[in-house]
C-alpha cells in the first residue's frame, strides 16, 4: 500500500486486509487545466509505480475536494483551514478518490476513481473555530473528518462515504477482482 493516510490504513486493517505500507514520495501538483477525476488516477498511479516491488500488487490511492473549479487540499495552518471550512460552509462539494493497482508479476495497471458529492451544513464562526482547535482538519484534503468530529460538518451525502474518507472499498473490492489471476501468481 503507497500511502501514509492513517484513515486508509485503518480502513483496510478494519476490513481484514493484509499488506506492507510504503510512504510514497511523488509529486502530486496539479498539472495545468487538469481535471479531477485525472489528476486523482495519475497521482494513484504515481504512488503504486512508487511502491512497486517484484511479485507484488501494489495499491495507490490519492483523493482531492474540488469546489466549483477549486482544488481544496491540506491546510498549511490554522488561518487557511479556517478559510476553507468558511468556503465549504452550506455548499456542495466533490470528493474524489483515485485507486490504481500495479502487479509487477504480469505488467498490468489498473486505475479508476470515484466521486461523492458533499453537502455541508451551513457553519457559524465558533463552530469552526472549535472544530479547528480539535486539531483535525489539519491532516485532511478539505480541512475536515467526515469519519471523526467532522461529521457534525456535514448535512448529507451523494455517494459512497469511504470515497470521503479516502478509499472506495466497494470499488477497490471490484478492482481486486479484476486481478484475481496476479493474486494467484
Amino acid at each position: 500500500m503507497a500511502s501514509s493516510s492513517p484513515r486508509r490504513l485503518s480502513l483496510l486493517i478494519e476490513h481484514g486486509y493484509k499488506f506492507e505500507v510504503i510512504k510514497p514520495e511523488v509529486d502530486e501538483s496539479r498539472l495545468d487545466n487538469e481535471y479531477p477525476a485525472d489528476y486523482v488516477r495519475r497521482v494513484a498511479l504515481a504512488k503504486a509505480e512508487y511502491a512497486s516491488a517484484p511479485d507484488s500488487l501494489t495499491i495507490g490511492a490519492d483523493t482531492v475536494v474540488v469546489l466549483g473549479s477549486e482544488f481544496l487540499y491540506k491546510p498549511a495552518n490554522r488561518p487557511e483551514a479556517k478559510m476553507i471550512l468558511e468556503k465549504l460552509s452550506g455548499k456542495e462539494h466533490h470528493v474524489y478518490t483515485g485507486l490504481a493497482l500495479s502487479c509487477a508479476a504480469c505488467g498490468r495497471r489498473h486505475v479508476e476513481y470515484d466521486r461523492t458529492i458533499v453537502h455541508f451544513n451551513v457553519l457559524t464562526e465558533q463552530a469552526i473555530l472549535q472544530y479547528i482547535d480539535t486539531g483535525e482538519p489539519m491532516d485532511k484534503a478539505g480541512a475536515y473528518g467526515i469519519q471523526g468530529m467532522g461529521s457534525f460538518l456535514v448535512k448529507k451525502i451523494e455517494g459512497e462515504l469511504d470515497t470521503v474518507v479516502g478509499f472506495p472499498l466497494k470499488l477497490f473490492r471490484k478492482m481486486l477482482e479484476e486481478h484475481r489471476e496476479c493474486l494467484k501468481a
